[in-house]
């Protein structure tokens, strides 16, 4: 008779036991579930961006945008084309790379279907040169190389003609080529190259005009190394661009709200020193 109860006690608390630790795997389980829900939840935004500034910038946003459930992947991109192929076909989100005029003219060429968001900072375009201290030094004949893109190519044009290197015609405007020249007194050979390369051909071109990011990222300084500099009322603000259609999304917003907050005006002001300007 104590044998059959003690085998009964010992049939009851295994049973309790198994119900116990089952109660408890599901808990866990169910814990699981509600952290996987919870990691899943998290919106992914992948931003093309150049190295300097851009991807520097959007440093300082992803913390914030972390706050809100966004995930900011940044991925760096060294020139001015792919950003918006890499966006047109849906490999990333939205592009930080480019002012309006670069855009409107890549976007009417290439027949796509994309929309600045908000303007976020300038980059004032630069004359540079190892060959001469002033622009008064310059030679007869000399070399002069700038960016090949329309945008870009016509905006150097228009500040060699500001520092009174050349003249181009009156109608010329953003879009001017070198066959606008009307007067060019140094008989400079002005040459177009990929804006990327401008930096390289300092060691033997007498001049270069180079877009801030390109002469930062080789390590010049704009404010410090360039003879002649775009003043700070310059209309070529960078932009946050986007597929059209896709500006109003809530994430694309939150982007938007971090990329113009105080903390991202503070750092460009302290990072850049004047060489790069807020635009908001």
């Amino acid at each position: 008779m104590k044998k059959l109860l003690f085998a009964l006690l010992s049939v009851a608390t295994i049973g309790t036991v198994l119900t116990a630790c089952s109660q408890k795997n599901e808990a866990t389980s169910s814990a699981n579930t509600s952290s996987a829900s919870a990691a899943t939840s998290e919106t992914v935004l992948k931003v093309a961006a150049s190295p300097v500034p851009h991807a520097e910038i959007l440093q300082v946003a992803k913390p914030l945008l972390q706050k809100e459930g966004i995930d900011l992947q940044i991925v760096q991109m060294t020139d001015y084309v792919r950003p918006n192929i890499a966006l047109a076909e849906k490999d990333v989100d939205a592009n930080f790379t480019q002012h309006k005029p670069y855009l409107d003219d890549f976007v009417q060429k290439h027949k796509m279907q994309l929309t600045p968001v908000v303007n976020i900072h300038v980059e004032p375009m630069g004359v540079y040169s190892k060959k001469v201290k002033s622009l008064n030094e310059v030679p007869d004949g000399g070399l002069v190389t700038i960016p090949n893109d329309a945008s870009n190519g016509g905006r150097a044009l228009l500040l060699l003609q500001k520092a009174g290197l050349i003249k181009l015609k009156a109608d010329a405007g953003i879009s001017a080529t070198v066959r606008d020249i009307v007067d060019n007194p140094k008989h400079l050979k002005i040459t177009p190259m990929d804006a990327p390369q401008l930096p390289r051909t300092l060691n033997d071109a007498t001049l270069a005009v180079i877009n801030t990011n390109f002469a930062m990222e080789a390590k010049l300084v704009p404010t410090k190394d360039a003879l002649f500099i775009e003043e700070k009322d310059s209309p070529y603000a960078n932009m946050l661009v986007v597929r059209t259609g896709d500006e109003n999304l809530a994430a694309i917003q939150k982007l938007k709200q971090a990329m113009t907050s105080p903390e991202v005006k503070k750092f460009i002001e302290e990072k850049y020193q004047g060489a790069i300007i807020p635009a908001f």
